[in-house]
């Protein structure tokens, strides 16, 4: 433990236990959690249909951003706000874990992949907002092509951030047993799924793991944000 910690009598570690908790980490999650749930089903309950797959011809896509305008800023605006949260809960547990004294590379590792996340869910929901304000006057192409650079944000792009950012998290949790083991274990499968998933880049088949990785990995970082020790007194009170 001594590896991978600080001395707990440490002028650093005695600071960092008088330093504001900050947002609750299991509230953004679970906030983020809800929008991305949201994001899928409102529009598809509005529009009758689901969201258009890349596979769909460029007519198909253009008619349902046409048809369904409505569903399509829905989807963009709640994907959007579904980004926000998950860009706080990574510096909230990122300074939680300097705050626990973990001097690996796990909590910028962790940092790293929830800024990537946040930042490639947001755009992708920008970019679902912008076409469907202009999909009618645009060539089919043209909106099959952004509807395409969304899809690899918010599906590649956020699976294999927020694969990192869980792996940040669980690595140290596992070790130090900051978690139960079976929800380290946990997250360390979602990890491994979210940085395998753009392998569907090539082989669509494997697209199934966007979501697995998005709304359980999402659900498994609410779970340890409510759970997360805060400080390292709480540490020798978990058990496995």
């Amino acid at each position: 433990m001594t590896d991978l910690t600080a001395p707990a009598s440490s002028p650093e570690a005695a600071r960092s236990g008088r330093r504001p908790d900050g947002p609750n980490a299991g509230i953004l999650a679970l906030v983020a959690l809800i929008l991305s749930i949201a994001a899928v089903a409102l529009p598809a309950l509005a529009a009758g249909t689901t969201y258009p797959s890349p596979s769909t011809p460029s007519d198909g896509i253009a008619r349902y951003f046409t048809d369904h305008n409505f569903s399509a800023t829905l989807t963009g605006f709640l994907a959007f706000g579904a980004s926000v949260p998950l860009g706080i809960y990574a510096a909230t547990t990122y300074a939680r874990l300097l705050r626990l004294g973990i001097r690996v590379p796990g909590p910028n590792i962790s940092f790293y992949g929830g800024i990537a996340a946040s930042i490639t869910l947001g755009a992708s929901g920008l970019l679902i907002w912008a076409v469907s304000q202009t999909a009618s006057e645009a060539p089919g192409a043209v909106v099959h092509l952004v509807a395409d650079a969304a899809f690899a944000l918010g599906g590649f792009g956020f699976a294999t951030g927020a694969g990192l950012l869980i792996a940040g998290i669980a690595v140290p949790a596992l070790i130090l047993r900051l978690t139960p083991r079976w929800l380290a274990w946990t997250g360390l499968v979602l990890a491994a799924l979210g940085e395998i998933s753009f392998l569907g880049m090539f082989w669509p088949g494997l697209d199934y793991l966007l979501p697995i990785v998005r709304f359980v990995g999402l659900a498994w970082l609410a779970v340890v944000g409510f759970i997360l020790p805060r400080n390292r007194h709480e540490v020798p009170k978990r058990g496995d």
